[in-house]
C-alpha cells in the first residue's frame, strides 16, 4: 500500500524542524504506509527513523499511541521529536521522529540464512504481539513489509499506523491480510484479529503467487477454506498448518495463547531449528527470553 501524497526527500536532503529547530539529514526511504512515508534520518543523537505524512490528524492519533506505549513501558523510548517540515514544493508536512530498529524484512531473512529460522521467528513475533495484547492494544496492519528481523531471529514491529485499543474498529490495515477481506469476521480491534494476519503472513512468507492469485476472486467467494487449501498444500508449512489453521479461525485467546501452542511445535522434530545455520544455540538463547516472558504472563492468568 502506497501513499496518496507524492512529496519525496532525497538522499542528502537536511530536514529542519519548523517549531523546535532540529535538523535531520535524509539517508533514505524505509517504506511507505497509507498515511506516510518513513524515512532513515541521521541526527545528532544517531539514526532515526522519519514519518512524515500529509494529514496531521491522523498523524497525531499515532503519535498519540506512541506516547501511550511509553507511558505503559518507561524502558522503552518510542517517540523522540513531533514538529512540522517544509517540503521541496514549497507546503508544510507534519512529521514525527522515532528510533530506529535495523534489521530486514522476514523474507529477506530467510532468503539470506535459511527457512529452519521460521520457526524461531514465528515465535519471537508472536511474543511482540503478546506485549502489545497484554497492555490493551491490536496491532492491526501486521504484515511482511512491517516487521524488521535482525541477527538470531530476534524481530521487531515497525510503522505503528495500524495500532489500536482493543475495542475500536482497525484504525489502519493491509487488505490481504485483513480478516474482514477474507469474510472471516470484523474489523473491531481484538485479539484474534492479529492473529489472523499472523496466519496470513505466514502463508504470503510461503505462497506469496498463490496467495496473491486467491485476491482475483469476487469479494463474496473469499473465505478462510481458501487461505486453509493453501496451508494444506504447502509443505513448508506442514508443521504449523494445524496452528494457522486454530488461528483462523479465532481459537486462540490472544498471542500468549497462540505463543504457547507455537512454542510447542518448536520441540518437535520437524519444527527444530537445524544446528547447521550459524549461531543457532544464541538464537535459541533469544527464544527461551521470549518464552519466559509468555509463560510469566501465563501464570498471573493462571493459564498454565
Amino acid at each position: 500500500m502506497t501513499t496518496s501524497f507524492k512529496l519525496s526527500l532525497r538522499r542528502g536532503t537536511i530536514v529542519t524542524g519548523k517549531w523546535k529547530n532540529a535538523r535531520y539529514r535524509v539517508e533514505r526511504l524505509l517504506g511507505e504506509g497509507a498515511n506516510g512515508k518513513v524515512y532513515l534520518v541521521h541526527a545528532d543523537r544517531g539514526w532515526c527513523a522519519l514519518k512524515v505524512g500529509m494529514d496531521a490528524v491522523d498523524l497525531q492519533s499515532e503519535i498519540n499511541v506512541l506516547q501511550a506505549l511509553e507511558k505503559q513501558d518507561r524502558k522503552l523510548t518510542y517517540l523522540y521529536d513531533v514538529d512540522d517540515l517544509l517540503g521541496p514544493d514549497g507546503k508544510e508536512y507534519p512529521f514525527y521522529i522515532m528510533r530506529y530498529v535495523r534489521g530486514v524484512t522476514i523474507s529477506e531473512f530467510l532468503t539470506k540464512n535459511g527457512p529452519e529460522w521460521f520457526p524461531l521467528i514465528g515465535l519471537n513475533l508472536l511474543g511482540k504481539l503478546a506485549e502489545l495484547h497484554r497492555k490493551g492494544w491490536v496491532f492491526g496492519d501486521l504484515k511482511i513489509d512491517n516487521v524488521l528481523t535482525a541477527d538470531y531471529g530476534y524481530v521487531e514491529l515497525v510503522d505503528y499506523g495500524g495500532v489500536t485499543a482493543m475495542g475500536k474498529g482497525i484504525r489502519q490495515f493491509t487488505e490481504i491480510y485483513d480478516r474482514g477481506y477474507w469474510n472471516a469476521g470484523s474489523r473491531s480491534a481484538d485479539a484474534r484479529y492479529d492473529l489472523f494476519s499472523f496466519a496470513v503472513l505466514c502463508i504470503m512468507l510461503h505462497e506469496p503467487k498463490k496467495l496473491q492469485a486467491l485476491t482475483a476472486g469476487l469479494p463474496q467467494t473469499r473465505s478462510t477454506e481458501e487461505l486453509e487449501r493453501l496451508v494444506s498444500e504447502c509443505k513448508g508449512l506442514t508443521p504449523v498448518a494445524g496452528w494457522l489453521k486454530q488461528a483462523m479461525a479465532g481459537r486462540f485467546y490472544d498471542a500468549a495463547e497462540g505463543a504457547e501452542a507455537w512454542r510447542r511445535l518448536l520441540h518437535r522434530r520437524d519444527t527444530r531449528i537445524s544446528p547447521k545455520s550459524p549461531g543457532w544455540l544464541k538464537g535459541l538463547a533469544a527464544v527461551s527470553a521470549v518464552v519466559l516472558g509468555i509463560s510469566v504472563y501465563w501464570l498471573l492468568r493462571g493459564g498454565i
